[in-house]
């Protein structure tokens, strides 16, 4: 069996890895000049790489966990040692604790109604959840209006969303939200450092392990091949890409292909025959994530009793964490620039995001120096990712695309982070999906039906 496997992320990789190991030729398309898709590395300092993109790994993402272990890289806690510091609206406070200084009545209320919510949804058909069509309908802003009253949990709504999700409350549905978070293993094991979500990160960068992947498929992964159709018959299909280096066309023949990209890139390729169900909606967003990373010679916070933990209530900078080597050889500072504020973050030259993001820094941390070196990395304007961390699904997207989210259009199947109803959104997520898929393909599920359905129109 000959498969084309398009996208070299995550999900692509290990899809194309285990179907590799089944026997199966195997061809990986890649249009980037890089592997790893939005796991990414950034030269924060001289010696140090950050995590551009997805970083962050916990005790429940078990086949990550293996995957970190199968090829020898090293798991570098993100325990944080020192006070959080919170701004906001003008006024800068410094606590031990994480959870900032707003009314805690009225935040303990937006996290009971949140998990009520969160517990109706079934994690196997979310669209088929109790009371979907109506939480499907109607954004997440608009279901804080509703079901919340006090204002410090409208202040603090959007920043959590927008750490969790990279979300906009009003672009989103309330059932997508509301599943993420189920998805991911619940509010808070999601918004945990110690034994949740982040509480590890991969020493030296994520993109590390895509790298690995890549490495052991060698040159069956091809860069620099933008996909730009798909056509299928009885026989066979056919990948048309055009490479980078000279613009030429290229066929890919195959007996089947996994489409490993975002949904609104899936959705541009030309399908033929056409897709009897969209990848993705005029409603369906971009994750809006910015990250930026301010790099020092040492973690020069610390020196004053600070963690480098930040929440703030209005950007650039909605929240910062310390992102240094385990031994403090260098100081990383990563600002999240997130929701809303990353849209408009997005729409400035790089030099006004630099000026932004660091006059923003010396707000948060006062006698912070100039750093050595100042990225951003701008997830929106990526073409071949169109946001991060994950594709966000607007209202009326669950019930359109839910019941087809991994159904086989005739021979092509699909994978990532947003086909997977376990960890949706995250780096296990895209794992699982790869995994999922190239069972489909091994056992052969219900392909030949399929095929013979799309392919008899």
């Amino acid at each position: 069996m000959r498969v084309v496997v398009v996208g070299a992320g995550l999900a692509g990789l290990t899809a194309a890895l285990e179907l590799e190991a089944a026997g199966a030729d195997v061809a990986v398309l890649e249009a980037r000049d890089r592997v790893g898709g939005r796991m990414h590395g950034i030269r924060a300092t001289p010696g140090v790489v950050a995590d551009g993109g997805a970083a962050y790994l916990g005790v429940r993402h078990t086949e990550l966990l293996a995957l970190i272990r199968e090829y020898g890289l090293r798991l570098a806690s993100t325990e944080m040692l020192g006070e959080s510091t919170f701004l906001i609206g003008t006024e800068r406070t410094t606590t031990a604790s994480r959870v900032p200084p707003l009314d805690a009545i009225a935040l303990g209320d937006l996290f009971d109604r949140l998990d009520d919510l969160v517990g109706q949804v079934r994690l196997d058909a979310p669209w088929q959840s109790p009371g979907a069509e109506c939480l499907d309908r109607i954004s997440a802003a608009d279901w804080l209006a509703d079901a919340v009253k006090r204002p410090d949990a409208h202040t603090f709504f959007p920043l959590f969303l927008g750490e969790m999700m990279a979300a906009d409350p009003a672009a989103i549905s309330a059932l997508h939200m509301a599943f993420y978070l189920r998805s991911g293993g619940g509010i808070r094991y999601l918004n945990a450092f110690e034994g949740g979500a982040q509480q590890w990160r991969i020493d030296g960068g994520s993109h590390q392990l895509c790298e690995a992947m890549a490495d052991r498929l060698g040159d069956r992964v091809r860069l620099g091949r933008t996909v730009r159709a798909i056509h299928q018959n009885r026989d066979g299909v056919v990948v048309r890409c055009v490479s980078d280096a000279d613009a030429a066309l290229t066929e890919y023949p195959a007996n089947r292909v996994v489409v490993a990209l975002p949904p609104v890139l899936a959705q541009r390729i030309e399908f033929r025959p056409g897709l009897r169900a969209p990848r993705a909606t005029a409603t369906t967003g971009r994750g809006c994530a910015v990250k930026v990373h301010m790099g020092y010679q040492s973690p020069v916070w610390r020196d004053h009793g600070l963690s480098g933990w930040s929440v703030s209530t209005s950007g650039p900078l909605l929240s910062t964490v310390d992102d240094s080597p385990p031994d403090g050889s260098a100081g990383v500072l990563t600002g999240f620039v997130t929701g809303a504020a990353a849209t408009d973050f997005s729409a400035l030259s790089t030099a006004q995001q630099m000026d932004s993001a660091l006059a923003h820094a010396r707000r948060l941390f006062p006698g912070l120096p100039a750093p050595m070196r100042c990225t951003v990395t701008d997830w929106l304007g990526e073409k071949y990712s169109r946001g991060c961390y994950a594709a966000l699904f607007g209202p009326g997207d669950w019930l359109r695309l839910g019941p087809t989210l991994t159904e086989p259009h005739g021979r092509v199947h699909w994978a990532g982070t947003e086909t997977s109803l376990e960890f949706f959104g995250l780096m296990e997520g895209a794992i699982r999906s790869g995994r999922r898929v190239a069972t489909e393909l091994i056992e052969g599920a219900d392909v030949a039906t399929h095929s013979r359905k799309v392919l008899s129109r």
